[in-house]
């Protein structure tokens, strides 16, 4: 008995849609970086320029080439996956920002991120132009999990 893989999903903090990823992703490419100030014309002994150090910047996390296909089933690649992902970079009214989702993998919760970029192309389509196919790359930041708007 071979068992199933479990899905990546983005799991929404708001009312709106969970999102589940057709096929996983083939990497998570995580990255975070540091604020620094430099002084103008102020060196330390050795030369180099003087700094201070500023706060962390959230973590980032960039999900590229997931693989969206209903091909089989004829249906609009649009409709039934891609309208879900356009929504999270939408504000919505009645929270004045993005939705908020948890991306999980298994047991796994990565973040609380927003979806800060969402990029897509339709790669296939059936004789009378409904799109079947979608290649997205997602670009989702952390936010603090204290906040709560």
């Amino acid at each position: 008995m071979t068992e199933q893989p479990v899905k990546a999903h983005l799991i929404s903090q708001d009312s709106t849609d969970n999102i589940a990823f057709m096929f996983n992703p083939i990497q998570l490419q995580f990255s975070r970086s540091a604020t620094i100030k430099s002084s103008e014309g102020a060196t330390t002994a050795g030369g180099l320029p003087k700094v201070s150090f500023g706060s962390p910047q959230p973590c980032s996390l960039s999900i590229s080439n997931i693989l969206f296909d209903t091909y089989e089933s004829g249906t609009d690649v649009m409709s039934a996956y891609i309208n879900k992902l356009c929504q999270g970079v939408e504000f919505a009214a009645s929270l004045g920002r993005p939705p908020v989702y948890i991306f999980t993998w298994g047991s796994q919760q990565y973040l609380k991120c927003f979806v800060k970029t969402l990029s897509y192309r339709l790669t296939m389509f059936l004789p009378d132009g409904t799109p079947v196919r979608a290649i997205v790359d997602l670009s989702l930041e952390q936010i603090d999990t204290t906040s709560s708007s």
